[in-house]
């Protein structure tokens, strides 16, 4: 029955992705002749149109990818992808000492291995092509590698314990394992997010403090006003890997950080800068993280409290073509799980990107109180603009894809805010 489910959950999935592609791509295409009204003196109809190519092209490659990723995930379940490589694990482990949690940890590894086999094409066919195409890549190949190795190095690093520790509880802890492995991943999520602006980030970039003297004073001064103290401000060198401009807010306790691309601080003025800090800070100042932290938390409760219910039956691992008697079971139940959740929740996704335009909303409204909300505006457009982000998309695809309102809804709801 299982497997009827899935196969079923499994084609309305990649359906309902394709055709939200199809109309993503129809619906920018039938505007791609004429820049929205509110943005003609600002954006370009050359530029509009870039932006719609670009979409197109996304689409089409996430087309591709969606059908080779269903294919991947049926093969290693299913057609028994999964039980092969832990058979091929058995006889290669045969005379050897190799103990249980390590034999489970390698299962794990060798199904995240070919995944990311899989993924790589794509990601080379993103960065060199795709991206190249537009304009937006800097990224060397070399850079490329060093990247892949420092991500499979970290990965090694803090995944290989939390994978252990996980496996270890679900061995040894009894029935409501599940609670004390909640318990250590809450704990570990909340030590990697701290550590993460400080250690993490600088293997990948470089991180300066903004040092424009007219700037910092005005960025100390609104921090001052909005009561946020931390490390600093800094600038990223984004530049190294991609001509795209951005802004993000990281980190917790004496470790949070707000950071502007270089590419965005080259772009804006002061006070648009200024206009983009005050949105930024405005996710501290509701505490946008904290919520998004807990509400990560709460959902992964429920998760791991279901797989805690699926991990003791064998239809869960005779419906996705695994053995249950596999000594490896724990190991393969918390693959399985991991690699089909997706599927029967991507329906859902509208009710998750929700919570984040919310919050986008509340930090625009935020910095609008704090600043000249035509700055804001202003450094919005350009950022649309310089990254090539349409501003016509498909409701429906944005409701299930977009982390981040639509441009026109997002600069009419803050034009519109109270002062």
């Amino acid at each position: 029955m299982l497997s009827v489910s899935f196969a079923i959950a499994l084609l309305l999935c990649v359906a309902v992705k394709l055709w939200l592609g199809a109309r993503q791509a129809q619906h920018v295409l039938a505007h791609r002749c004429e820049v929205p009204a509110r943005f003609r003196d600002a954006i370009t109809l050359e530029a509009h149109q870039k932006a719609a190519d670009y979409t197109v092209a996304r689409v089409r490659l996430n087309a591709v990818y969606t059908v080779i990723e269903a294919v991947l995930l049926v093969g290693l379940t299913l057609l028994g992808g999964i039980q092969y490589l832990d058979d091929s694990i058995a006889r290669g482990l045969a005379h050897s000492n190799v103990g249980a949690l390590p034999r489970q940890v390698l299962l794990i590894v060798l199904v995240l291995l070919v995944s990311a086999l899989v993924d790589l094409p794509f990601s080379l066919y993103r960065r060199f092509s795709l991206e190249e195409r537009f304009g937006f890549n800097r990224m060397t190949l070399g850079l490329f590698m060093r990247d892949l190795l420092v991500s499979s190095l970290l990965a090694l690093v803090f995944g290989a314990p939390l994978l252990f520790g996980v496996l270890y509880l679900m061995q040894a802890a009894g029935r409501l394992w599940w609670l004390d492995t909640w318990l250590l991943f809450t704990s570990y999520s909340l030590f990697v997010t701290w550590l993460y602006p400080v250690l993490i980030a600088p293997l990948f970039n470089r991180f300066t403090p903004l040092e424009d003297g007219t700037l910092v004073e005005r960025v100390r001064a609104l921090s001052t006003r909005c009561g946020f103290v931390a490390k600093g401000v800094f600038v990223m060198d984004g530049s190294r890997r991609s001509s795209h401009g951005n802004a993000y807010f990281t980190g917790f306790g004496a470790n949070k950080r707000i950071v502007f691309f270089d590419t965005l601080v080259a772009r804006l003025s002061a006070s648009e800068i200024e206009a983009v800090l005050a949105h930024e800070l405005g996710h501290f100042k509701l505490h946008h993280v904290v919520k998004r932290l807990a509400w990560s938390f709460c959902a992964s409760l429920l998760a791991l409290a279901l797989l805690g219910y699926l991990i003791e039956t064998d239809w869960f691992y005779l419906g996705l073509g695994v053995d249950p008697t596999l000594a490896t079971r724990n190991a393969v139940g918390l693959m399985l799980f991991l690699l089909v959740l997706p599927v029967f929740t991507f329906l859902l996704s509208p009710l998750f990107s929700l919570g984040s335009r919310r919050h986008e909303f509340e930090a625009d409204a935020y910095a609008a109180h704090q600043t000249d909300r035509n700055e804001l505006v202003q450094a919005l457009v350009k950022l649309y603009q310089d990254n090539a982000a349409t501003l016509t998309p498909d409701p429906l695809h944005s409701a299930f894809f977009d982390s981040h309102p639509p441009a026109t809804i997002r600069i009419a709801r803050l034009e519109a805010a109270p002062t």
